[in-house]
């Protein structure tokens, strides 16, 4: 018997135990049972995480029917053909077509590659719009973009040459690029070409893709849409179970620049999320303090919808994650306030660098927000704490983290300072000649006390995780070490140039 013909049997056998399986459940299209022909054996991963999806056995008009407190969808109204089908293969890869540069032509479809933002958005339209508001969607192009940071990613990624007595920087490499920074920031996806693979369904044609894959979360996709949901609620199962958990968040914030997880592993949150997240209910919606889970993980504070055992809410979800934050805390010199727009093209300091902050910490008040509006947004993280702690404990907490900021903030000016003196004094080139400011060894110093050191002492006072990790293991003492090393850094040049 012809491999082709066993192949088709097979498939249709799988397919068979699938749809029988969830008989009561399954609704899918033509044109996704078409696609599960394929890939059930092509790709029995994929196909075996979507059917354990909410995706795959629920329509639209069923999550549109729930409770509003209960519902996952935030679309007022879905198109007719989508509404009474599983959301499955077809249902995601062909919206849009017209508006997709990865579009292509596959056995009588017209699918596209990449399902983006804009996509997700036909049934979850607030939560999109949440999110392109959220700095997070800007990643590619407020790094990219963003001179001085490119001048930061040229020291780090491109390959050092040592030759004639001499090391040079060489080239940026984007392979190096992909897997580095735009991991997390996420690339720009774009169609190079269209290739004929040969299959074992014959002859097909597919769209090539520089810049994939990748799921970060300022991703750029075909259709010009950014970000990427998958970041959080990862392909093909989509689920909020695991967006909720602080795994998914580690990926990208594990540090030393922005050590968030590795603060919440330490503080006494991580403490008993590890020892009690087997009674936790992460699929839940609403969450319920108290009962669904106790200590909060990053989704608690940042994003999930929270509410007491009586329903009442404590938190709306959200997708935009800055707006329970007061403060800017990592990736800049100096700790600010959240910037008012998460698009950064304009911001710019009085130095004419890319930054929000002049280079004695000072806020530029135009680019961030105001005293008024960080309250507002503290006020809805406190809320939050105060469901599980006394308002004193909260507030005083706060106190604490405003003191770090002052006190982290003090180091990286003093810091500063002396960098300044030895660009000053020609000792290194730096701002005031035009150069990159980071790629010699007193900018590099410079660099290391407030990109990693104030950052994590920052992190371990604003997550409750202070103790060791704020001190010791990657906090004050080192932020200390290195301006000391500074220091002694300017008096080698000055007893030098005597």
């Amino acid at each position: 018997m012809p491999s082709r013909i066993i192949l088709f049997i097979c498939t249709f056998f799988l397919i068979s135990l699938c749809s029988f399986s969830f008989a009561d459940e399954m609704m899918n299209s033509d044109e996704t049972e078409e696609c599960l022909g394929c890939h059930t054996e092509l790709h029995p991963g994929l196909v075996g995480s979507w059917l354990k999806s909410r995706h795959a056995h629920n329509s639209p008009l069923q999550a549109l029917a729930k409770p509003k407190l209960e519902r996952r969808v935030s679309a007022k109204a879905i198109p007719d053909e989508l509404q009474q089908v599983s959301v499955g293969c077809y249902e995601c890869h062909s919206l849009r077509t017209d508006q997709h540069a990865d579009s292509f032509e596959h056995n009588g479809y017209q699918i596209n590659v990449v399902v983006s933002p804009d996509d997700c958005a036909t049934c979850h339209t607030e939560e999109r719009e949440q999110y392109a508001k959220n700095i997070m969607a800007h990643a590619y192009a407020n790094l990219v973009d963003n001179s001085l940071y490119r001048d930061f990613i040229t020291v780090v990624n491109n390959h050092y040459t040592y030759n004639d007595k001499t090391l040079t920087i060489g080239a940026q490499d984007l392979l190096t690029e992909y897997e580095s920074c735009l991991y997390c920031h996420g690339t720009k996806v774009e169609v190079i070409e269209i290739e004929t693979r040969d299959t074992d369904f014959g002859e097909l044609d597919f769209p090539v893709l520089e810049g994939w894959p990748n799921q970060g979360v300022g991703r750029i996709n075909p259709d010009g849409s950014k970000g990427a949901c998958t970041s959080c609620h990862p392909r093909h199962a989509f689920s909020i179970e695991v967006a909720r958990q602080p795994y998914t968040c580690s990926e990208c914030h594990k540090g030393p620049d922005v050590p968030a997880y590795k603060v919440y592993e330490v503080s006494k949150h991580g403490n008993i999320f590890s020892s009690t997240k087997s009674e936790y209910n992460f699929d839940r919606v609403p969450w319920v303090i108290g009962r669904d889970f106790t200590a909060p993980t990053c989704a608690s504070c940042h994003a999930s919808l929270i509410v007491t055992e009586d329903e009442s809410v404590i938190a709306e979800r959200t997708h935009q994650y800055n707006d329970r934050l007061a403060w800017r805390l990592f990736g800049v010199p100096y700790a600010h306030p959240h910037p008012l727009d998460a698009d950064l093209k304009n911001v710019v300091n009085s130095d004419g660098l890319p930054l929000a902050v002049e280079m004695d910490g000072t806020p530029v008040q135009q680019f961030v927000l105001s005293k008024d509006q960080q309250e507002e947004h503290t006020e809805r993280m406190k809320t939050i704490c105060n469901s599980c702690h006394s308002t004193q404990w909260t507030d005083n907490h706060f106190i604490r983290l405003d003191n770090t900021i002052v006190k982290t903030n003090a180091i990286t000016l003093e810091a500063t300072k002396i960098l300044s003196d030895i660009w000053g004094q020609g000792f290194e080139q730096g701002l005031p000649h035009g150069k990159n400011i980071f790629d010699q060894e007193a900018e590099r110093m410079w660099t290391t006390v407030w990109l990693f050191y104030a950052n994590s002492t920052r992190f371990a006072s604003a997550m409750a995780g202070g103790g060791d990790y704020g001190v010791f293991a990657n906090g004050r003492y080192q932020s200390s070490e290195q301006i000391t090393k500074l220091f002694e850094r300017l008096k080698l040049y000055e007893a030098l140039h005597k």
